[in-house]
């Protein structure tokens, strides 16, 4: 409680003519010192943001992605797929492996065990140990152990009567000895007693005088001071440096914006974006266009060859069968061509495609 109510004291003490000599070469010769420790660490703050941005989690996430798709989904698949049903089908068997060797204990050694037990053992153990056991005890011992009790009884009695005469003798002597050596040793106990605490005080007045006293006023009349100024121009000094590596860094932007940024700008908005609009507009986007319709046409094409397949193996299962009737199971049957200029349908005519390329005509076949 003390030496924290000094500190609070000293840290509001007044300032003296010590502290005003001593604050402002401190406070030059520590920002001389902590400038350019706030500077580095401010760019390598920045560099370390910069770097984990744009490497760290882009690399993390591409790792993260790779791990999955490489260990975690096979893993997955794994587990579900082989190893569990293994481990099913293992189980199974242990289970039934387990049950069959089970019965088999059970039948060649648990029952003749427990017969051997229950027939044999225990009638042996009863009529031929336990019965003879408990008639010796009741009938031998049991008396004879009572008769030696009650004999050693008297005896331990006529001893302990003799053995407690000398003992109470003995022990009144050894009292009377012992109370004088007691008082002797009192007194001399008590001189030296009085010796230490005398010799205590000194030593403690001396130690106070010439120690304790001297280093309590350097504490507070010197090192206190220094140390708080010190303290105090440390966090002056970390401030001054982030404001001026601040400012540093603004210039840099700055200088970096109006070196690069600006021109860069320029050069994208007066050649790049007219330069990528021509290309856009004189090459890009008739190749696409050029590429969906072949793409179109193609799809178109290949359509129709399927419908011209499908109508041939029809044609030819007819002219083979002999009309629908003999369609064989599974033979896929197509549904009734319109003819041109009707609605209703005939079965006998072929289906045609709906939609042409080459604006051909159907024509209707019988």
């Amino acid at each position: 409680m003390d030496d924290s109510k000094h500190q609070a004291l000293d840290r509001y003490a007044p300032d003296t003519a010590l502290t005003r000599l001593i604050r402002i070469p401190v406070r030059i010769v520590v920002l001389v010192v902590v400038l350019p420790v706030r500077m580095v660490w401010d760019l390598l703050s920045a560099a370390w943001h910069a770097f984990d941005r744009v490497l760290l989690r882009p690399l993390g996430r591409g790792l993260a992605r790779l791990a999955d798709t490489l260990v975690l989904t096979p893993l997955a698949w794994l587990y579900a797929d082989v190893l569990t049903p293994l481990g099913h089908g293992a189980a199974w068997l242990l289970g039934k492996v387990g049950q069959g060797v089970a019965r088999l204990f059970t039948t060649l050694v648990a029952a003749p065990a427990v017969a051997l037990w229950r027939y044999v053992l225990v009638p042996v153990a009863r009529y031929g140990v336990v019965v003879p056991l408990v008639w010796l005890y009741g009938a031998v011992l049991t008396p004879v152990g009572r008769g030696a009790a009650w004999v050693f009884g008297k005896a331990r009695q006529g001893a302990a009567w003799f053995l407690g005469g000398i003992w109470r003798g003995l022990a009144w002597t050894f009292g009377l000895l012992w109370q004088g050596i007691a008082w002797t040793f009192g007194l001399v106990w008590q001189g030296i007693a009085a010796i230490r605490r005398g010799l205590w005080t000194a030593v403690t007045w001396l130690v106070t005088a010439l120690l304790v006293t001297p280093a309590s006023w350097l504490y507070r009349h010197l090192l206190a001071p220094v140390g708080r100024e010190i303290a105090a121009a440390a966090e002056v000094a970390w401030r001054i440096a982030g404001y001026l590596s601040r400012a540093v860094g603004r210039g840099i932007a700055w200088l970096a914006r109006h070196l690069i940024g600006v021109p860069v700008a320029w050069v994208h908005r007066t050649v790049g974006a007219p330069v990528g609009h021509f290309v856009r507009g004189a090459l890009w986007d008739p190749a696409r266009r050029a590429a969906a319709e072949a793409g179109r046409v193609a799809r178109g094409a290949l359509a129709t060859a399927r419908e011209t397949v499908r109508q041939a193996r029809r044609d030819a299962w007819r002219a083979l069968v002999g009309g629908a009737g003999g369609a064989r199971s599974g033979e896929p049957l197509g549904v009734p061509a319109r003819t041109l200029g009707s609605t209703t349908t005939v079965p006998s005519a072929a289906q045609a495609s709906e939609t042409s390329l080459l604006g051909e005509k159907l024509v209707k076949q019988g």
